[in-house]
């Protein structure tokens, strides 16, 4: 038998452990636990933990968790007082009363001999895992659930440990098929983009950064995705690395969707029949024209990138130009703007332009098009110069002519404006009805006997009355609604013949 004297000392020893050291006789007598150890078991005295090792099995019930032998339904308690010597046996322990374990302990045993060699003193060491294994059991749900793709390899024979449910359903691939694989069968790294840096860090347990890679999968050739590592503990102080995965199919897809959409927009932008331009939103710096602008204007698309077009020169008109920048800021398009643009020569052009905000890359651009109209506006003005010609004598004209010379001359609108006829006043009506007539303000003044001036100046009302601006319009409102029959050269015949006819 131990010297009491040795055993007090061996106590006092005892009680200064952070870990709980309970004693055992060979008669199966518990004699001693220190404070930690009643701890460990919710107690705070001797008794309530049991007076010997059939009252212990009583109060507490230890499951095992590792490390027992296969069969086994001995206790750690039972196996130390069997002279068994064993250690980092994992157990959970719950009060007989409770339905679930509250403590996990790891347990090891000493076997203290007398002289003669026969167990003197039997030793239970008890260390708290509890906390650990919560959090193990934490990160197991968390894992187990996450519905991100992740897969735990062992670090010591890099064969993959633990796959979760969003692996499996991400890549195809079944548990059984990947755990127990190596990384090279599995190839979670293949066509990564800094592949040898991370094959250097997963064999040094480093944390393998983000980087894109194509994992093979058996339900599709290959998925694009975002793979990490970091290293991590696993029970039994395993080294191991997490790798995680973010799906990146979708917006490999949309970037492919993109990369096709631009092309086909610059192949649309180039071979557009109408000179084009890209240019900045707040600037109107042209970042790009098309071989249309390049034709019209002569400007080299080299000679304008990153040039606005005031500093080339493009606006025939800067009040136009400022007109135009103003309105495409305020409404962020413009349509069928008529403006006035110089060729890098100095030859202006007339143009219509539209203009759209679009976005780029990300970035907010205006999308020009010039539609050039400079020999529309030049037959245009020709044909309304001829008519101007043609309409100096219109007495020989008939009606219907007239007003198809008058309407293409000064647009359709005259049709419309008869309401000021009712506040004409007799002369003024006299005056419309011999330019109806097509009397000069010569000729009406001789008829009427009024000054040239003062005939203007009756014209002059008759257009602001009537609304219109040309005189061609007045001798369609004569014609439609004051028309006389006798005109300013029939008046002076009479006067010549001395006829009174009215």
């Amino acid at each position: 038998m131990m010297d009491p004297a040795d055993r007090q000392q061996l106590q006092q020893i005892i009680d200064g452990l952070s870990e709980g050291v309970i004693l055992i006789e060979p008669d199966q007598t518990i004699t001693y636990a220190n404070e930690a150890a009643l701890a460990l078991h919710g107690v705070s005295r001797l008794k309530d933990l049991g007076c010997d090792v059939t009252a212990y099995r009583k109060n507490f019930v230890p499951r095992y968790r590792n490390h027992h032998p296969p069969g086994a339904a001995h206790s750690p308690v039972e196996r130390v007082v069997a002279g068994e010597a064993f250690r980092d046996v994992v157990v959970e322990v719950a009060p007989a009363s409770a339905e679930k374990p509250r403590w996990v302990h790891r347990i090891r045993s000493l076997v203290i001999n007398d002289a003669q060699g026969l167990p003197d003193c039997l030793v239970l060491i008890i260390h708290d895992e509890t906390e650990r294994y919560e959090a193990e059991e934490r990160f197991e749900r968390a894992f187990a659930a996450n519905p991100a793709p992740a897969a735990i390899c062992r670090l010591a024979d890099l064969r993959f440990a633990r796959v979760n449910e969003g692996f499996c359903q991400f890549t195809g691939y079944a548990q059984e098929d990947v755990v127990g694989r190596s990384i090279y069968e599995v190839d979670v790294l293949r066509n990564a983009e800094r592949r040898e840096l991370a094959v250097e860090c997963l064999k040094a347990g480093r944390t393998i950064p983000q980087m894109e890679a194509w994992l093979q999968v058996p339900s599709d050739a290959e998925r694009w995705v975002i793979v990490s590592g970091q290293p991590i503990e696993m029970p039994g102080d395993e080294p191991c690395m997490l790798f995680t995965f973010a799906d990146l199919e979708a917006r490999h897809r949309a970037e492919e969707a993109l990369r096709h959409s631009q092309e086909r927009f610059t192949k649309a932008f180039e071979l557009s029949p109408v000179p084009t331009a890209l240019g900045e939103h707040e600037s109107f710096r042209l970042l790009e024209v098309n071989r249309a602008f390049v034709d019209t204007f002569g400007f080299a698309a080299e000679a304008v990138h990153g040039r606005s077009p005031g500093e080339i020169g493009l606006w025939a008109d800067p009040s136009l130009q400022q007109s135009f920048e103003r309105a495409l800021k305020r409404k962020g398009s413009v349509r069928g703007f008529e403006g006035r643009l110089r060729t890098e020569a100095g030859a202006e052009r007339d143009v219509i332009i539209s203009a759209e905000t679009v976005t780029l890359a990300r970035e907010s651009r205006v999308l020009c098009t010039m539609q050039d109209i400079t020999e529309r506006v030049r037959s245009e003005t020709e044909l309304v110069r001829a008519i101007e010609a043609a309409m100096t004598d219109a007495t020989w004209f008939s009606r219907g002519v007239l007003e198809k010379l008058a309407t293409l001359r000064g647009g359709p609108r005259v049709q419309a404006l008869p309401n000021g006829l009712a506040s004409l006043t007799g002369r003024e009506r006299e005056i419309l009805a011999l330019v109806g007539n097509g009397g000069t303000d010569a000729e009406i003044g001789e008829a009427l006997s009024l000054a040239r001036y003062t005939v203007r100046n009756h014209v002059a009302a008759l257009y602001r009355k009537l609304g219109v601006s040309r005189r061609s319009a007045l001798v369609v409102l004569a014609r439609q609604h004051v028309l006389s029959s006798t005109g300013p050269r029939q008046q002076r015949k009479r006067r010549k013949s001395g006829s009174s006819e009215p």
